[in-house]
């Protein structure tokens, strides 16, 4: 059904990447961009994935496809807190932002090592959700990338509690801490805390209708981002939800997509 709008377009086949250790492997993917040259460097974009309980594989996934078309290596992986390794794997309950950076880190660097083409000054991150989340305390841990999105995510789990449609128990059960009994846990625990480690420009994209993720974990850090005199850009969808990315009305979705892009073509110099 496909084959007439993909006719003369570059669809970029994903090549696998490992990461191995005594204890786990994670396993990712690289799009090389069209019109790849060995005697050139290309900019990256790391893109992190929702959950963190879900996974990627090699199916087309636009909004990569597109990147790749505009000239840029993409790389993507499943981290610890990833589906499709059993329960094990996947559960890092009370650890998001340790071993899960630690995973996603170590595969960039892999796929640097393996891709001498990528231009290593010219690092880009983003992800929605839990990839939202993963793109803040990243930002708050290394200046490596030169800008940052973040779409549909948690900034501060204290403020978080109770608030979001997924159900109350939620942020009790990924933190493994409440509130109230676990105030410093939770406060050390969440990316809001770490804004003063922040100096990369970064793009904040959220959704008014967000029930997942509410949209006050957005004004937050964009705040707190101003004040502090960090480059930041705030676009509020109004009338979207959390499924934004997905489901969204297509000049949402593609205004989404554009703000990404735009973001990081403009910050490459």
């Amino acid at each position: 059904m496909n084959q007439l709008v993909l006719k003369n377009k570059y669809v970029a086949l994903p090549k696998t990447v490992y990461v191995r250790y005594n204890t786990h492997v994670v396993k990712g993917f690289v799009l090389y961009p069209k019109d790849f040259k060995s005697t050139k460097k290309y900019p990256l974009i790391l893109n992190i994935h929702g959950g963190p309980k879900t996974v990627y594989g090699k199916v087309y996934y636009h909004e990569m496809q597109y990147w790749a078309n505009q000239g840029y290596f993409v790389c993507f992986c499943n981290p610890r807190g990833s589906d499709g390794k059993g329960n094990h794997f996947a559960d890092i309950r009370g650890q998001y932002g340790t071993i899960d950076y630690q995973d996603i880190m170590s595969f960039m660097n892999e796929v640097i090592k393996k891709t001498p083409e990528i231009d290593e000054s010219k690092l880009f991150v983003t992800g929605g959700s839990y990839g939202g989340f993963m793109t803040n305390w990243i930002i708050g841990h290394t200046d490596r990338f030169k800008a940052a999105v973040t779409q549909r995510s948690i900034t501060n789990w204290l403020s978080f509690h109770g608030t979001s449609d997924i159900g109350f128990y939620f942020s009790k059960d990924q933190t493994a801490g409440h509130p109230i009994d676990d105030t410093e846990k939770l406060w050390q625990a969440s990316p809001i805390k770490y804004v003063e480690n922040i100096k990369t420009p970064l793009l904040i994209i959220h959704s008014d209708q967000d029930y997942r993720c509410p949209i006050e974990q957005a004004m937050q850090l964009f705040t707190i981002l101003k004040e502090k005199g960090v480059e930041t850009k705030f676009v509020w969808f109004k009338g979207e939800n959390h499924e934004l990315s997905r489901s969204g009305k297509p000049q949402a979705r593609l205004k989404r997509l554009n703000e990404i892009t735009s973001w990081f073509d403009t910050h490459q110099s």
